[in-house]
């Protein structure tokens, strides 16, 4: 999966924080050690405790040990992406990086003396393919590529890596490419390390390309679903036009559509070749681990890679910009604009104090452009967000126009807060709150496993020296005003920009990738390879599961008649608290506007900006928000902070007053939001569901019509707001204070001894059952077509728990899964597909079926069919169902909830009338399933039962008569589906 939005610039800060008040500097230095007959470096008061090994081999291997919970964080990286693809051969790295899951000659292969030769073959043809212009040779040459991959795909195992993943209980398998990082991602239990370093050191030992054209589908696929994505296309213009002369700009991570047509074989295992040698490699690892021991492992897993020398990658330095260069993109989507200015790459001390000006212009609360453009309403929204890279880095500047102004406008109102910058025009205590809500920030991440991992894996591949990235707090703290405005002056000014213009309209120079002819292959589901088996045979000691005990685990007390439900935080000193209250949109279409526009008010004591300068000087947050059904009025924050934090909250809900000024800047802000929303494919898609879930009145178009908006006062909106106060609600609060201590610290909400507000009666909706094939159609412009399933099935029972997790596990959800295996990798009909037997959100709502398909148009019938054949009648695979069990059984014994996720478990539980942890049934019953019992439920719940079509697509691209045989068309208006 390409992840080519990724900011590389995570950074990781001081020791344990017990009062922001207090600035500790400590020294971050270098220092070296020995253990267990290896050397290795440390930072001095590391909170991460990582330890950086080289290996004779030159292959780095950083550990941070953590005994949170038995599970390891693993990134295997390699420093090549798409800026040492070759020229004529762009998205290289992207390619490799899918076929890094389809085995080697010892695994993904049932005869590998068989297949070798009809993959030399392949080889061959993709070469005379990619040296051929005629397209009458070239139909004839991929007509016989498809012809030999299929007799070759009968001795391949298809998605085998992902069935030895799943057989250890690992989750979030996936990998990425961007621009100077390949990335291969795992989270695993830490009783499988052998069996995941067994696999790893084989995976990169002799790579094998099999089942190539069907994955080059999915390439295709991908590379289609960006032609459609407005925000990608502009990224890329502002990439071309920032960085002519390197290859930042010259290539994109997927590659052009001409090279995408053209892809050689051989040429990707040169890449595979010069770039995939150890002292090009990091192994990363974040977890409940012995670092000593696991070096060991790692050395000897990956000690036979040899040391060879890197062709040097010359960075031809960029022009200074002088004049402003523009760029213009266009899409279906709401216009928008991106400013971008050029700095210095991830290793400097620049690019440390770019992430300082970023957060100075935006930090969600109190930054210049947060309090002058997006509280103040003059933009419908905007923000800046550092892009850090090896080469060079970027200050990306978006802005969102409010009803009538032009892209023009957003680009001045932005440059003049860069000016106030540039003037000096802010307070020097934005400064200290920002280096606040840095600490706080780092005991969260310092809480993650992943968090961890990712931190060292991006500074080991963006060269970025790691006592530079824990200084970074301390040296935050020394930074002045003076500072910050020769920095603002160096580098920002009126002129030295890129603007990409994101315009609506039709994109007249987009060329979709073709879907070429492509034969079914083969799968073999049943089919081990040795290598698997003898994987499977290595011992591992096992994991006892640990479940919550909601009567223990989560502590109830009174704040006089409240409900207060709570869980210790003994770790650190973060809380949350939230008032929780059971009234939702169902109950008044106008409680989300009045959580909306709760931002943007003040009390007749403090402005709304005082309000947010003062939340974020305690590196505090609030928000209220309002689902359909439950309202939430949280803060968040350093418990040392906790008694002032509540006070402005309590000061804001009770005292807020009108502000007549940003209520007209408000309702005109949510018209533009209204409008936008109907360019947006994924909401549609959202309006889609609802429809199908509850009929043509549904909790999607459950809003105020365009008449009802215009009459909205905000009187109104503030007394709902006032009624807060005055109305039962629950207290939910994870942090370190007892409940105890809580309820003689917190101060009741409520003032006074009067009855609370009588809550308003809600809007019933029923979900409709499915009773006959129908089709919700909406049109886009868009290049592919998204086509949802959806059916209402019956009503919660606990009892269907392990079942329901099995069978999910088995048929659509994973990358070893039966759809996945059979629409993907089989027929390479689509790049995204799943399928689900979906949990209600409360007892009494009812089991929903999922399952999606996003494809090229001219597949859309081929993908329906294939689809329509899995959930009418579900395939059988001893194997596959054996992976799925190990799967599940192995993730629930090696999970633990802890912290505030106990709160949400209960919560869930409780919604759902569930008394115990559920995972416990599942982990105990789920074993003994068998596939006659999943074919059964298969039968029951999904084959040749009736579905909505929920379809998202370009109506002129699809033919009626095709949509017709699946069922009765209704073509929705946008305002059907939104309700205005």
């Amino acid at each position: 999966m390409n992840k080519f939005l990724k900011s590389i610039f995570v950074v990781y800060f001081v020791a344990f924080l017990t009062s922001i008040t207090v600035a500790q500097v400590k020294n971050y230095d270098w220092k070296e050690s020995s253990e267990g007959g290896y050397t290795y470096k440390y930072v001095t008061n590391d909170p991460t405790q990582a330890r950086f090994y080289t290996l004779k081999n030159g292959l780095t291997v950083i550990l941070s040990p953590s005994k949170k919970e038995p599970r390891i964080q693993t990134y295997i990286a390699t420093k090549a992406g798409s800026k040492t693809d070759p020229k004529d051969h762009t998205g290289l790295a992207h390619y490799l990086e899918h076929l890094l899951f389809k085995g080697t000659d010892k695994f993904g292969t049932k005869d590998w003396a068989k297949e070798k030769p009809l993959l030399d073959q392949i080889d061959a043809l993709y070469e005379k393919y990619n040296s051929t212009s005629d397209e009458n040779q070239r139909k004839q040459i991929y007509e016989e590529i498809d012809r030999v991959s299929g007799e070759a795909a009968k001795y391949a195992i298809a998605n085998e890596y992902d069935k030895l993943m799943s057989g250890m209980g690992a989750d979030g398998t996936n990998a990425f490419t961007s621009f100077e990082q390949t990335v291969y991602i795992e989270d695993i239990p830490n009783n499988v390390v052998d069996k995941y370093l067994a696999v790893q050191g084989e995976r990169f030992r002799n790579p094998i390309f099999r089942l190539f054209h069907t994955e080059l589908e999915a390439v295709y696929e991908e590379k289609n679903i960006g032609l459609d994505n407005d925000n990608r296309k502009s990224i890329e213009a502002m990439f071309e036009a920032m960085f002519p002369n390197n290859n930042y700009g010259r290539q994109t991570v997927i590659g052009t559509v001409e090279h995408l047509k053209n892809p050689s074989l051989k040429a990707i295992r040169e890449y595979f070749e010069t770039y995939y040698v150890p002292n090009n490699m990091g192994v990363i690892m974040s977890g409940d681990f012995d670092p000593t021991e696991m070096v060991k492992k790692i050395d000897a897993t990956f000690g036979y890679m040899k040391e060879q020398s890197l062709p040097p990658y010359v960075i031809e330095p960029e022009k200074v910009i002088e004049e402003p260069i523009l760029r213009e993109v266009k899409g279906p989507n709401a216009e928008y604009l991106f400013l971008g200015f050029r700095f210095p790459g991830a290793a400097t001390k620049d690019a440390q104090m770019l992430n300082l000006l970023a957060n100075m212009l935006t930090n969600g609360s109190a930054g210049l452009i947060d309090l002058n453009l997006v509280k103040s309403q003059k933009l419908l929204g905007a923000g800046a967000f550092p892009y850090v890279l090896k080469d060079y880095s970027m200050l990306i500047l978006q802005g969102n126009p409010t009803q009538g102004q032009s892209l023009d406008d957003v680009k001045n109102l932005i440059l003049a807060e860069l000016n106030k910058l540039r003037k000096g025009e802010f307070s020097e205590d934005l400064i200290t709150s920002i280096v606040n809500n840095e600490k706080k920030s780092e005991i969260s991440r310092n809480d993650s496993y992943k968090a961890r991992a990712e931190g060292l894996m991006d500074a080991f591949t963006s060269g970025v020296d790691w006592s530079s990235e824990l200084s970074y707090s301390d040296n935050l703290s020394k930074i002045t005003k003076q500072d910050i405005i020769e920095f603002a002056n160096k580098y920002l000014n009126d002129r030295n920009y890129v603007a990409v213009y994101k315009r609506q309209g039709i994109d007249e120079n987009v060329v979709k990738v073709i879907k070429p002819s492509i034969t079914p292959i083969t799968v073999n589901r049943e089919d081990q390879s040795d290598f698997l088996k003898r994987i499977d045979a290595l011992p591992e000691n096992a994991i006892k599961p640990v479940w919550i005990d909601y009567s223990k685990d989560v502590e109830k007390a009174k704040l006089k008649d409240i409900d207060i439900i709570a869980v210790q935080n003994k770790d650190n000193e973060l809380f949350s608290l939230v008032y929780q209250y059971k009234i939702g949109k169902w109950n008044n279409k106008l409680l989300s506007l009045a959580a909306n526009y709760l931002e943007f008010l003040g009390t007749k004591d403090k402005s709304s900006e005082a309000f947010s300068k003062e939340f974020y000087k305690l590196a505090s947050d609030f928000s209220v928000s309002s689902g359909n059904e439950e309202t939430n009025i949280a803060v968040s924050g350093l418990s040392s902070n906790f008694a002032n934090t509540v006070t402005l909250i309590h000061d804001l809900i009770k005292n807020c007053v009108v502000d007549q000024a940003a209520f007209e800047a408000y309702i005109g802000r949510l018209k533009k939001s209204r409008i936008n929303a109907k360019e947006n494919k994924a909401t549609i898609m959202d309006g889609l569901k609802s429809y199908a879930k509850y009929g043509a009145s549904n909790p999607f178009n459950y809003t105020l019509s365009d008449t009802e908006l215009d009459a909205v006062r905000a009187e109104d909106l503030v007394k709902l707001l006032h009624d807060f106060a005055n109305m039962k609600h629950t207290i939910l609060y994870f942090g370190p204070k007892s409940t105890t201590d809580l309820v003689t610290s917190l101060q009741p909400l409520k003032t006074g001894e009067g009855v609370y507000l009588e809550i308003q009666k809600a809007q019933p909706f029923k979900e409709s059952p499915t009773i006959a094939n129908k089709v919700l159609l909406a049109n886009f412009n868009m290049k592919q077509a998204e086509v949802f399933w959806f059916r209402n099935s019956e009503t919660y029972n606990s009892a269907y728990a392990p079942t329901i997790s099995l069978f999910n596990n088995y048929f659509g959800g994973g990358m070893g899964s039966i759809v996945f295996q059979t629409i993907r990798e089989s027929k390479a009909l689509a790049y995204s597909t799943y399928a689900f037997f979906g949990q209600p959100f409360k007892k009494g709502n009812h089991y929903s079926v999922g399952a999606y398909i996003g494809t090229q148009a001219d597949k859309f019938n081929d993908a329906v069919v294939g689809m329509n054949e899995l959930l009418n009648d579900l395939p059988e695979s001893s194997q596959a169902l054996e992976t799925a069990k190990v799967s599940l059984i192995k993730s629930i014994a090696s999970e633990r909830i802890t912290n505030s996720a106990i709160l949400s478990s209960y919560l869930a539980a409780e919604r759902l009338g569930n008394k115990t942890d559920i995972r416990k049934d599942v982990y105990e019953k789920a074993p003994r399933l068998t596939y006659g019992d999943l074919k059964a439920f298969h039968a029951k719940e999904m084959s040749n039962k009736p579905y909505v079509y929920c379809i998202v697509a370009q109506t002129e691209n699809l033919k009626s008569e095709d949509l017709q045989k699946l069922g009765e068309v209704k073509k929705l208006s946008l305002e059907e589906i939104f309700g205005y």
